[in-house]
């Protein structure tokens, strides 16, 4: 009888496994205000959120709502800013992506209106404002992708903070462990074809091979599902 896989125990959900969940400062979003409405606020605090690699802002509305957003870098506490439509083009504001002027940075963009902020939230990343179609605006994302959102969506003018994090070298196994830890990731991942035949359904043999095609279903039960998960296509790419 063989032990139990790596993903097998990964579904079992022990602590070893679980999101620490319980270290998190709170979800970073935007709030719900009214679209033509806007509004001053200030940033009350700059937190370290574990696992997210980005410091985050406090900031209180003058309305009284207290939200967490990506700060972007030149934020400081006690600055004052704007979100909604007639909002300043200034560093750290919050405006629909149709009211920013193309050529600008922004960040923490909606991809649809309300969602609270999904596409560049990660460290030192920004999107350029590129052009408007319609009742679309186009953005180039850090990926080179041109994506459409719609004019309505929020974003904040600024380059988000925390650029140059992965230049600073890790210099031991130990960095790494604790890096994938607070991101409740298992690490170091040991290959499969490393592995003793008891380990993995890729395990043994006189040398490190699969030795039988790695494709598998996605269907497949949780012992058997690994390789190349309901692979598309296989081999060499023709023409």
């Amino acid at each position: 009888m063989g032990k139990r896989i790596l993903v097998q125990r990964m579904g079992r959900g022990s602590s070893v496994f679980r999101s620490p969940s319980h270290l998190r400062v709170g979800p970073a979003r935007y709030p719900r205000i009214e679209k033509d409405v806007t509004l001053r606020g200030r940033i009350v605090d700059l937190l370290h959120d574990p696992g997210r690699w980005v410091p985050v802002a406090k900031i209180v509305l003058e309305n009284g709502t207290e939200f967490l957003t990506p700060a972007v870098e030149g934020m400081y506490v006690g600055q004052v800013i704007m979100i909604g439509p007639d909002a300043d083009i200034s560093n750290g504001n919050i405006l629909p992506i149709g009211k920013i002027p193309e050529g600008t940075q922004v960040s923490n963009i909606e991809v649809r209106p309300g969602d609270g902020g999904k596409l560049v939230r990660s460290s030192g990343t920004y999107a350029l404002v590129v052009g408007r179609s319609g009742r679309k605006t186009l953005v180039q994302l850090p990926s080179g992708k041109i994506k459409e959102v719609p004019n309505t969506a929020l974003a904040t003018i600024g380059v988000i903070a925390g650029g140059g994090r992965p230049e600073k070298p890790l210099l031991k196994a130990g960095a790494s462990y604790h890096k994938w830890k607070v991101k409740a990731r298992k690490w170091p991942r040991v290959r499969g074809v490393a592995m003793n035949a008891v380990s993995h359904p890729h395990g043994g043999g006189s040398h490190q091979s699969v030795s039988f095609p790695s494709t598998v279903s996605r269907t497949a039960p949780p012992g058997q599902k690994v390789g190349h998960i309901a692979a598309r296509r296989t081999g060499r790419r023709k023409g």
